[in-house]
């Protein structure tokens, strides 16, 4: 056994050339995708008021493009097998492309509903190609380490957390070196020099067309977890998006410049624990479920803290709100990365054969319920925020993922139970006596 384990270490540490630009391509898309999702920060919500779109339109325009995002994951998953992984990732990346340098033109087009129409008309194509390029590089990347995924995952997000930090100050610099039109253009011609690039090096990895049952996934009791860690996370960090700036710069009083430096802290972290956890998940796999539990119950601890929440009558303090922020970007961490592989082995372990098919289900999934807490995180902070001010509705947005953590903890609790029992019972019943009661305890 000793040998085998140290084969495939042998073989992780060996990158062969399809792994190695599998890699280069999946870190190209998430890095320009994220810099033209945050690019937008600085300058469009000034950008549109100008053009007459009040605050909740710039909010809509924003939120459009999780939800688009959200539905064309959950299809484009469903169909990955059939369009094929290459295709879909190239086209993706392309109509990314072609759209960003669209989004420049904007100004050109005359106030009022005709630029809030062509506003929404023009994310909502962004987001599907966007969603395209990443269900196709997620399923690709599986496909190709499928020992390691979550290390290679965690190793990604260095690069989606570098354009979520770059976009912001290069945007800014940019549009006030340039006018409207050149960060876009410039950050579209990026993307389209890409695809060319990604057409060459991208391995070409053909799977049988397989309809693996989408339901049958989503109504397994572990993945419904899961995808409830997963809203929680990103709903949390989507409600920071048009909170945190605002609080940052009345409370603190911090010239503008520094607000993206305080951003920095979540980021940076997140950056740079996410290999490390990835790692760990691979390495053990029996440490993830804790990953999960511990992550998302640290995040609402600090959530609740970031204000901090009237109830505690702490004075809030620049350094303690950059430290939690520090830490809230290790526990995403910690609960963010090892769920894609738990999905997988929890797909496997009930009967689903591995195969791009599957691979397109998880990763659309994973995606989808990543975007719908993208959607409903800045919709709800941003009423709470409204409504209670900022340290209640980080305090409530602490909410989910205390809730996930919480049932998280509560389903491991009751598989260990059942485990221990069956295992006690040496001869377990048939299968379908098994499954009648399974059904009959949910």
């Amino acid at each position: 056994d000793d040998g085998v384990s140290e084969a495939v270490g042998e073989e992780s540490r060996r990158l062969s050339r399809d792994q190695l630009f599998t890699i280069i391509a999946a870190a190209s898309i998430n890095f320009s995708s994220m810099i033209c999702y945050s690019i937008l920060g600085p300058f469009f919500p000034s950008e549109a008021e100008k053009k007459g779109a009040s605050n909740t339109i710039v909010g809509l325009i924003f939120g459009c493009f999780a939800l688009f995002n959200f539905l064309t994951s959950l299809i484009l998953g469903n169909y990955l097998s059939e369009i094929g992984a290459k295709f879909m990732f190239v086209a993706g990346m392309f109509v990314s492309g072609c759209v960003t340098i669209l989004f420049g033109m904007l100004d050109k087009v005359p106030s009022g509903p005709m630029f809030i129409s062509f506003c929404f008309l023009v994310r909502a194509m962004d987001a599907i190609s966007f969603a395209a390029a990443i269900t196709a590089s997620f399923s690709i990347l599986a496909k190709a380490f499928p020992t390691n995924i979550a290390t290679v995952l965690g190793s990604l997000e260095i690069f989606s957390g570098l354009g979520l930090v770059l976009g912001p100050p290069l945007g800014g610099f940019l549009y006030q070196s340039f006018g409207y039109e050149v960060p876009f253009i410039t950050l579209g011609c990026i993307v389209l020099a890409l695809v060319p690039v990604n057409m060459c090096i991208l391995p070409k990895y053909d799977s049988t067309p397989r309809k693996e049952s989408f339901w049958k996934l989503i109504l397994l009791p572990k993945v419904l977890i899961l995808c409830l860690t997963i809203f929680s996370l990103s709903a949390c960090l989507g409600f920071m998006d048009p909170t945190m700036s605002l609080f940052i710069l009345k409370k603190f009083k911090l010239p503008a410049g520094y607000v993206g430096l305080v951003f920095l802290g979540l980021a940076v972290s997140y950056s740079v624990s996410s290999p490390l956890l990835g790692l760990l998940s691979d390495k053990l796999p029996y440490i993830r479920k804790w990953l999960l539990i511990f992550g998302d119950l640290i995040t609402a601890v600090c959530l609740f803290m970031l204000g901090p929440a009237p109830v505690l009558h702490i004075e809030s303090q620049l350094w303690m709100f950059v430290l939690v922020l520090v830490l809230i970007g290790f526990s995403l961490g910690m609960s963010a990365i090892p769920v894609f592989p738990e999905m997988l082995q929890c797909a496997y372990e009930n009967g689903f054969e591995e195969g791009l098919s599957l691979l397109g289900l998880v990763s659309g999934l994973f995606n989808a319920m990543w975007s719908l807490g993208a959607f409903v995180g800045p919709i709800l902070g941003g009423f709470l925020n409204e409504e209670l001010g900022f340290e209640w509705a980080a305090a409530i947005q602490g909410g989910w993922p205390l809730l996930s953590g919480l049932a998280t903890g509560i389903f491991y609790i009751i598989e260990a139970t059942r485990k221990s029992s069956s295992s006690s019972l040496q001869n377990p019943p048939g299968d379908n006596e098994e499954r009648t009661h399974l059904l009959g305890n949910e």
